[in-house]
């Protein structure tokens, strides 16, 4: 072999290293995280704890945005297009905007029963399933009331549900998946009592809202959450109605209004204004409230802390 043949030589040598490391780096599942896009980002936040830096985690809707109306975006389509899981609530929370979507991102990954679709109100034990729906209850979801994460025994079943599916698509990483569901299960196991002990004294309490979304809430914490400022789900306020309200609260001592960041707080305000009431911003998802971006249980400690404030009479945090 001369000279000139030597470069040749050794580069034929490396080849099949070479070859090896190019199909490593061009490999879809090798050292790629899973792509998560949730449809709200309480959902994102879980799925963020669940997957560690296994995960890159999308929510479409804004933490500020009313789940039912997320305007469906271009750029929403690129994402579902990509995306290895979605994580949608269910009970027809998204019917309104997601089902087009979908069928313009043309994913199979993570169509309806695909293993990357995951429908999180399954295992979950709906309330205000009605036995009877007609266009006259207003927005009632036949399928029960869809704010169920405002629970938290409801979390932590949405986040052993994604530990799981986190795992059967990546299985080299399962054991990480399954340490950080304990990590927070346990870390929400301890919140939980202590967001119980905090709002023990108001148990029984009656607590306004403008919108139907506290059920889970209510039945969890031992609170009374019967008033709305909506005369139906999704109807706007009448002055007829609200007088009624009004004289509700008046007759049973309500001095709590609870406002999503969504909905007119000026109503709320005026209600308040007449009846000696406080308004308590109540953001439905992490990020809603400034300081509670991508935390699940920053968002209820806000939550539940403002709440408490409110009811033993002091002034809730207004933060957004």
């Amino acid at each position: 072999m001369n000279r000139l043949d030597q470069p040749l030589a050794n580069s034929r040598a490396r080849w099949p290293s070479l070859l090896l490391a190019a199909c490593v780096l061009s490999s879809p599942t090798a050292w790629a995280k899973l792509r998560v896009v949730t449809t709200t980002p309480d959902f994102a936040a879980i799925a963020a704890e669940i997957g560690g830096d296994r995960v890159e985690v999308t929510s479409l809707g804004k933490p500020t945005e009313d789940p039912h109306f997320i305007d469906a975006r271009p750029s929403l389509i690129l994402k579902l297009n990509r995306a290895d899981v979605l994580v949608e609530g269910g009970a027809e929370l998204e019917i309104g905007w997601l089902p087009s979507l979908m069928d313009s991102a043309r994913n199979p990954k993570i169509q309806r029963g695909a293993p990357g679709n995951v429908y999180a109100s399954e295992g979950i034990e709906m309330l205000e399933v009605p036995s009877v729906l007609d266009r006259s209850m207003g927005g009632v979801h036949p399928v029960g009331n869809p704010a169920f994460m405002t629970d938290p025994v409801n979390a932590r079943i949405v986040a052993e549900r994604l530990a799981r599916v986190f795992g059967q698509l990546d299985s080299k990483s399962s054991a990480l998946f399954n340490a950080n569901l304990k990590s927070f299960s346990d870390k929400l196991a301890g919140k939980l009592i202590e967001w119980r002990n905090r709002l023990a004294p108001f148990k029984g309490s009656r607590i306004v809202a403008y919108h139907n979304s506290w059920p889970y809430f209510a039945r969890r914490f031992g609170l009374q959450v019967d008033l709305f400022l909506e005369p139906k789900p999704g109807l706007p306020p009448t002055p007829t109605h609200l007088a009624q309200v009004m004289a509700k609260m008046k007759e049973s001592g309500a001095r709590v209004i609870l406002v999503q960041p969504y909905l007119n707080r000026h109503t709320a305000e005026t209600v308040a204004s007449h009846t000696g009431a406080v308004v308590v911003d109540a953001a439905g998802f992490p990020g809603g409230v400034k300081g509670t971006e991508g935390d699940y249980c920053k968002f209820m400690d806000h939550l539940v802390n403002s709440l408490a404030d409110a009811l033993g009479g002091k002034t809730p945090s207004t933060q957004q």
